[in-house]
């Protein structure tokens, strides 16, 4: 089992009042543990790739730019783990093993999707967003390098 994982399900807060405690802070809290495990990025990109198609793990390597082969077996583990993806072994030499996503993946796929799609949409606002704060923090930096 994974170190800070907990076999049971722990509660984390109150969750009438819908807000950020929400998702509790304290390490045992199973909803923090589950946004940990979904909101990585390898894990991100996996679901993405998994969506209405079986890859093969050289296939996922193949396609996700930086992931270290370690890291991909480690990444699939907690996502079959979790109940996101299947893992299928066939029984021919070499062993080829298939990687699909399971019902529940795919529901999480299409919250996915509908935040790619919000960034999609945003992405102007987001780099004016940024380039005006460029521009302060800069003119700001150059006030205190100034007053030394």
């Amino acid at each position: 089992m994974e170190e800070g994982t907990l076999k049971s399900l722990s509660l984390c807060g109150d969750t009438e009042d819908y807000g950020a405690r929400q998702w509790d802070t304290r390490a045992d809290c199973e909803v923090r543990q589950i946004l940990d495990r979904i909101g990585d990025k390898w894990s991100l990109l996996v679901i993405a790739l998994l969506d209405r198609r079986m890859l093969r793990f050289s296939e996922l390597r193949r396609l996700i730019d930086g992931v270290s082969q370690r890291m991909l077996t480690i990444t699939l583990r907690h996502l079959e783990r979790d109940g996101l993806v299947k893992r299928t072994v066939h029984p021919v030499v070499p062993p080829r093993v298939d990687y699909e996503l399971t019902p529940l993946g795919v529901s999480l796929h299409a919250t996915i999707q509908a935040l790619v799609d919000w960034t999609e949409d945003h992405q102007p606002a987001i780099a004016s967003a940024r380039d005006e704060y460029d521009r302060r923090e800069g003119a700001q930096e150059q006030a205190v390098a100034v007053d030394r």
